[in-house]
């Protein structure tokens, strides 16, 4: 409570000093927030831009309601980036409550914190393994004798706590843009939270970036495809591209849950997935994801390279990623909740704008600039994008897109865009492009920010799509009889192993 309450305090002088600010030179800004207000309270909510909201949540409910199906115990998730590091959490997979949770460094047998009462004298007398990761899996074992199947993981709440603590302020405006694009607030959070933390600035061991972690390369070329300069690191940046290429993504799959598999494991491997769970009876898109993801995560327990031409690089991870986010919209939510939010403004520049002089005309921090901007140094470039908590008029055109409704003719693109009912097959053949080229202009042509972003990550997700082998890559992977070979040797095998698991043991007369 004292950690939250400095938290709050913090944020309200930071919104007392830019009250100030404001009173000292209103001579040459402007009330942006009275100007919202009136344009909001005059503006009626265009019909297409509620039928996409409607339409883009109703997806999301299928996801969710087949992640219940298929993976009960999703919410086990949001313990692990709850729970501070250096801990191993074990959840049920059944229903996601969390059982017990160990330190990694100490002793299992009187250091355990357990949630579930019932199972506190469960290690008794039991000669646990030395090392971490046996020791984990026998642990595991043991629980499932009682409980059930189990998840467990080490935790992760360092990751995520102090950048809540700087950034949480700002997700209500960012889940605004998220949903601009198509996306469920909770749902984009969700991955920006599990991806860096809601840290723009965070970077991989591979050098991706920031909340949907993409390549330095991957920005140059949106860089190149896009009107403005973008400056990648600004997560107020991220959130709008990230955004835009989800909603590309789930369009394509007609669900977010396989959306959000692409954006970590690939499309490639993704496809193979849906291949092999068509073959194994699924009938729509998400139960061909989730049979199919089950499956290589069988073959993986079963012969690791045996089956490997089936699942290639698809990986643990990769089968738990979009259970991860959904298990953590209720954290998500829960921050925002509990933080107290506050409005960002987008300005244009027209010129490059030195941090010495936006310090001195807002008498804001240096701290609190670089807050609202983590890309900036010495300057903001021209044609960038800078973000305050307030509209400076001298800094540029006022470009906060999201505090304004959508204008009818995105609002009619996007509509358009997300209905979308084609099968994967159809966007990989190259005859689909004209296709999503209209889409491209057409948004483009709305003369709007969003509309802008939209045409920039579409255009990049075209090229990405046609200018590799995927397509043909996937139709080998449907047509092969080396393949279908395997796949049938695979479910044999898989089969008999499940027999063997549920088989009682075999009388040996002693």
């Amino acid at each position: 409570m004292a950690a939250q309450s400095a938290i709050m305090s913090h944020h309200t002088v930071t919104r007392a000093i830019a009250f100030l600010a404001v009173a000292a030179v209103s001579a040459v800004w402007f009330d942006s927030t009275a100007v919202r207000a009136r344009a909001q309270a005059s503006a009626p909510v265009d019909p297409a831009a509620r039928q996409a909201y409607e339409f883009v949540m109703a997806r999301k409910d299928e996801d969710a309601a087949a992640v219940v199906r298929y993976r009960p115990g999703y919410e086990f998730w949001q313990h692990v980036f709850t729970i501070p590091d250096g801990y191993i959490a074990y959840g049920s997979a059944v229903d996601g409550r969390l059982l017990v949770v160990f330190p990694t460094k100490g002793d299992w047998l009187t250091d355990a914190e357990w949630k579930d009462p019932s199972l506190a004298n469960l290690l008794d007398g039991r000669r646990l393994a030395t090392r971490l990761d046996p020791k984990r899996d026998q642990v595991a074992a043991i629980l499932e004798q009682a409980v059930g199947p189990v998840l467990h993981n080490p935790t992760r709440g360092n990751f995520v706590r102090p950048q809540t603590e700087r950034y949480g302020m700002f997700l209500k405006e960012w889940g605004t843009i998220y949903e601009r694009f198509g996306v469920p607030a909770d749902i984009g959070l969700s991955q920006a939270m599990l991806e860096s933390g809601f840290h723009g600035t965070r970077r991989s061991r591979a050098g991706a970036i920031g909340f949907c972690q993409w390549l330095t390369v991957n920005w140059n070329r949106l860089k190149r495809l896009s009107p403005n300069v973008i400056e990648a690191f600004n997560q107020t940046t991220q959130a709008s591209h990230c955004a835009a290429y989800l909603t590309i993504l789930a369009t394509r799959y007609r669900s977010f849950v396989p959306a959000l598999s692409e954006h970590h494991s690939g499309g490639t491997n993704v496809g193979r997935v849906l291949v092999n769970g068509g073959k194994l009876g699924g009938d729509n898109v998400r139960d061909r994801y989730f049979l199919g993801s089950q499956f290589a995560r069988d073959l993986r327990e079963i012969a690791l390279y045996r089956y490997r031409d089936i699942y290639r690089t698809y990986g643990p991870r990769s089968a738990l990623y979009a259970e991860m986010v959904f298990g953590n919209t209720q954290k998500v939510a829960g921050i925002r909740e509990t933080t107290r939010q506050a409005e960002i403004f987008a300005m244009r520049t027209a010129r490059p704008i030195a941090i010495g002089e936006i310090m001195r005309r807002t008498r804001l921090s240096e701290d609190e600039v670089r807050r609202f901007n983590p890309s900036l140094r010495l300057q903001v470039p021209a044609r960038a994008t800078l973000y305050l908590p307030l509209y400076v008029k001298e800094f540029g055109a006022n470009v906060t897109f999201w505090h304004l409704p959508a204008s009818a003719s995105y609002a009619a693109v996007l509509n358009d865009f997300v209905r979308l009912d084609v099968g994967e097959e159809q966007w990989d053949d190259r005859a689909f492009e004209p296709v999503l080229r209209g889409f491209q202009k057409r948004f483009a042509e709305t003369k709007t920010e969003e509309g802008d972003v939209m045409a920039t990550v579409l255009a990049y997700a075209i090229d990405e799509t046609y200018a590799n082998r995927r397509g043909a890559i996937l139709a080998e992977f449907r047509t092969s009889d080396k393949i279908q070979a395997l796949f049938e040797q695979a479910v044999a095998e898989r089969a008999a192993a499940r027999t063997a698991q549920v088989s009682p043991p075999r009388e040996t007369g002693r």
